[in-house]
């Protein structure tokens, strides 16, 4: 497997505070349960620690560290960890089909981080990440060690998982989605539908689910381009106005649009 990133770079809110980080796409067996995989590793002097803030996507995340398997929740706010020492993950970004393999109301795990009861999926990737390869042929064993426990573990998914799948891509994919009615027409379900498979599968509601998209590109387009109209911004991005994009940001992270374009890395 290639060590290749994925062109996806919403999540971090400060990439350039980051450690090392990749995201890999998933292998086509188990394209349908992982949109991607995402390994980051770090080597902190002692006594420093380094804070990632985060987006997240309204999704959950199996992860794979030294010393545990955990699933990480749909997220309501930004989150961040303290990282220090050295260390790594190996997480899944699920896609919305997986999820009740690893939890059966997602709603329980939001915004949270749940241990989950898996050694031998931990046992295959520390056993890859601790091996003595290079970085790359490390990580892309440890991806194949956990699609091949995916592939084993997780019957192929059905079709109203299917479709859950395919109303996260609606929502992800297509910016002028901005309604919960034009996802349910798009998917070709109802919205009563539409909200089911969204409580069953994902944890959140359509309507969670487009703000978070919306407040994931508003923080890519300050961070790539500072100097990015706000008014011009909120309404390219279907806000009423300037003020609503602000109260969105204030709301789930705490700060403006504003301080976040002044705001270092």
């Amino acid at each position: 497997m290639d060590d290749e990133t994925t062109t996806d770079s919403r999540g971090p809110l400060y990439p350039a505070r980051l450690p090392t980080f990749h995201r890999i796409p998933p292998p086509a067996t188990v394209a349908s349960l992982v949109r991607w995989f995402w390994i980051p590793e770090w080597h902190l002097a002692p006594g420093r620690t380094s804070r990632q803030h985060l987006i997240s996507y309204p999704a959950c995340n199996v992860v794979v560290e030294p010393d545990l398997v955990g699933i990480s929740g749909p997220t309501t706010r930004a989150s961040h960890r303290d990282l220090d020492g050295d260390g790594w993950a190996v997480g899944a970004l699920l896609h919305p089909a997986a999820v009740r393999a690893f939890v059966d109301d997602p709603a329980t795990v939001r915004d949270a981080y749940v241990p989950l009861d898996l050694p031998d999926l931990q046992g295959r990737v520390v056993a890859c990440m601790q091996g003595a390869e290079s970085g790359e042929e490390r990580r892309a064993a440890a991806v194949d060690a956990f699609t091949d426990w995916l592939v084993e573990s997780v019957p192929p998914p059905g079709g109203e998982a299917l479709l859950a799948n395919r109303m996260a891509q609606v929502i992800d994919g297509d910016v002028e989605m901005l309604r919960v009615g034009e996802v349910a027409d798009e998917v070709g379900v109802s919205v009563r539908t539409l909200q089911r498979l969204a409580r069953r599968y994902v944890g959140v509601t359509p309507a969670a689910m487009i703000r978070r998209r919306r407040l994931q590109e508003a923080a890519a387009r300050l961070r790539a381009e500072p100097d990015t109209d706000l008014a011009g911004l909120a309404a390219e991005l279907g806000y009423a106005d300037q003020a609503h994009l602000a109260g969105e940001f204030r709301r789930a992270l705490d700060f403006t649009p504003s301080s976040y374009r002044r705001a270092p890395g």
